[in-house]
């Protein structure tokens, strides 16, 4: 049985929340991998200039989740599509019923 991984957030910005002092994801985020130098969908942390936000989970830049997603304007399609996204508009994983001999 496959493990699920746990997935943090890259982000294009940062901006920090008043009342309790955390850093959030603002911007474009991605899901990243910790001690994985590229994000989920490929692109290079460094070179893109995303900001390591690992004490964020995935999940929580979601709209719909109503966590860290407060000025996040674009989630990554592709880092979506491997890492999951879960609300009211995500379609079921791909999953093979009967397969060919």
């Amino acid at each position: 049985m496959a493990d699920k991984k746990r997935y943090a957030v890259a982000a294009s910005g940062s901006w920090t929340d008043e009342e309790d002092g955390r850093r959030l994801p603002a911007g474009e985020v991605h899901a990243w991998e910790q001690g994985m130098n590229q994000t989920v969908c490929g692109l290079s942390l460094h070179r893109s200039r995303l900001t390591r936000l690992s004490h964020v989970a995935w999940t929580d830049t979601f709209p719909e989740s109503g966590g860290a997603a407060d000025r996040v304007r674009r989630v990554c399609p592709r880092c979506a599509s491997v890492a999951g996204r879960r609300g009211p508009d995500a379609r079921p994983r791909w999953q093979r019923v009967n397969p060919r001999p």
